[in-house]
């Protein structure tokens, strides 16, 4: 197939950019890069490509494709490869990813956001912590070093490695809760040996 012309519009700093980096990146696609201030009102040239105003955005031969997942999903289908395999080839392998994604954005994000960016205490870090050990934890019993067992980065660390970056840069400045890391090692090993290895 031949590659499209992508234009990719992003910035450095947002976590939900980097699932499109790390997906071109990982298809080895080549693109054009515009850089988004998110310091300053979107321009109204900006907004035409994406009304919310938010990155990334990506315009595939000139059709535009909004939202950081929606983003990387398209790419991994477009270009099917061993980080998403295509449907009819790994459907089974494409459902757990799904289902890690969803478990991810939908269950444990949420209390990731509380932990980092609020005062948090002792119940949002209890709270964070059950919903890793519940959601998470038992997906990650067969990475060796990749979701699944894979070998080689999947859709799923692409989807959440930008947040477990994060997270754990974040721990080593003591802005997270030092009782949160510790939790994690007595009740979520997996998940401590998979994110601190992003």
């Amino acid at each position: 197939m031949a590659q499209a012309d992508i234009i990719l519009y992003t910035n450095h700093r947002c976590p939900f950019a980097h699932r499109a980096h790390i997906t071109l990146a990982e298809l080895g696609l080549s693109y054009k890069e515009e850089i988004i201030d998110l310091d300053t009102p979107r321009t109204p040239e900006y907004l035409k490509i994406n009304p919310r105003g938010l990155v990334p955005s990506i315009s595939y031969n000139g059709e535009i494709i909004t939202e950081s997942a929606i983003v990387a999903q398209f790419l991994a289908d477009t270009y099917p490869s061993d980080f998403l395999p295509a449907s009819s080839d790994g459907a089974l392998t494409r459902a757990r990813i799904n289902f890690f994604t969803d478990a991810w954005s939908s269950k444990v994000q949420p209390h990731i956001f509380k932990l980092t960016y609020s005062a948090g205490g002792e119940e949002v870090v209890k709270d964070a912590t059950a919903s890793i050990v519940k959601e998470i934890e038992p997906l990650l019993s067969n990475a060796a070093p990749f979701f699944n067992g894979s070998s080689k980065l999947t859709f799923a660390e692409a989807i959440v490695a930008p947040f477990v970056i994060r997270f754990f840069t974040l721990s080593k400045h003591g802005l997270v809760s030092a009782s949160f890391l510790s939790a994690l090692e007595k009740e979520a090993p997996n998940f401590l040996q998979v994110g601190s290895g992003c």
